[in-house]
């Protein structure tokens, strides 16, 4: 049998693909997700904690040879618990184990969190780079969210969007104060300041990116259509937790990663109210649907396909110098 490689954290970071091969990765996914794969929506349970969750996103994607060895083939294992923050714990944890496509055997096990963290983060910066507003002045970006994933989108909205002035809100002050310097030490990124509330931070945006912690708040759907400016574009990561249906409704054109995933969210109690997307993000690439007047809502709930593809290319990049082999 194959070698069953383990990758950790540090090895996964080292091992990652430059920023704008991340977006190529992120494109192919969307792409592919039209036709060549395969996935169910997550399979998920709760635990008792508040929020506290467990989710495995099975994955495949067929290659260009018939024979099936360029096919890739995985599993995302994704848990979270919110009250980790407290803990000084991370709110979310997560492998990918990578399977050979002809004999099915595992022959990677890699830490996800790195993995979820940039994937995500090139996903948006797919929908950034396609669907920004133009202007003839630096874009004014919003972030909602302080935490692993504004960190992450911090170099992907500062290559998609060069110049652009950010506004931060997180209701935690350290973590903004934090995701603040950060911001100025990015490039691409501009000014950066912290907004006393979410709703400062939105106004007159002409980029919303909301990354709030979705498993923890009472009020859901708080971003009202009279936070936004006429031509904004939104990229919700965070489920409805921000984003009320009334925006999604007014839209001019509302996208989705997974319409499946979505319709069993939505069937399942999340994004009440929200209306059906007009496409998927890959459908709109592919059929090179051009931006519309007015906002533009990009929702993506996360599919594990980008985290196989993201860690395949990882495992190649790993080759036989990273990682340790397991006993099988």
């Amino acid at each position: 049998p194959p070698p069953l490689r383990y990758l950790s954290a540090a090895d996964v970071v080292g091992c990652m693909p430059p920023l704008a091969e991340r977006l190529a990765l992120a494109e192919r996914t969307m792409r592919a997700l039209v036709a060549d794969a395969d996935l169910p929506p997550k399979i998920g349970i709760r635990a008792r904690a508040p929020g506290t969750f467990g989710h495995a996103m099975p994955a495949y994607l067929r290659g260009s040879l018939k024979d099936g060895s360029a096919d890739e083939m995985g599993m995302k294992c994704v848990t979270a618990a919110p009250s980790n923050n407290d803990r000084g714990l991370p709110v979310i944890s997560a492998i990918v184990v990578l399977n050979d496509p002809l004999t099915a055997l595992p022959i990677a096990i890699l830490d996800g969190a790195p993995i979820t963290a940039q994937r995500t983060a090139a996903v948006s910066g797919v929908a950034i780079r396609r669907y920004a507003p133009w202007a003839d002045r630096p874009l004014r970006a919003a972030i909602i969210g302080a935490g692993t994933q504004a960190r992450a989108h911090l170099p992907v909205l500062g290559h998609v969007v060069p110049g652009v002035e950010l506004a931060v809100y997180d209701h935690r002050r350290e973590p903004a104060e934090a995701l603040v310097e950060l911001a100025g030490q990015t490039d691409g990124i501009g000014r950066a300041a912290i907004a006393e509330s979410a709703r400062e931070a939105i106004d007159g945006a002409d980029i919303v990116v909301t990354l709030a912690t979705f498993t923890t708040p009472d009020r859901r759907q708080v971003m009202t259509l009279d936070w936004l400016a006429s031509g904004a574009l939104v990229v919700s990561v965070d489920y409805d937790t921000i984003c009320a249906a009334e925006v999604a409704a007014d839209a001019a054109l509302f996208l989705v990663d997974d319409p499946g995933q979505f319709f069993a969210n939505r069937d399942a109690g999340a994004f009440a109210g929200y209306p059906d997307p007009n496409a998927s993000i890959g459908e709109a690439l592919i059929g090179r649907t051009a931006r519309p007047d007015g906002r533009v809502v990009v929702n993506h709930l996360g599919v594990g396909l980008a985290d196989v593809v993201f860690g395949s290319a990882i495992l190649a990049a790993a080759a036989t110098d990273r990682g340790i082999l397991l006993p099988r």
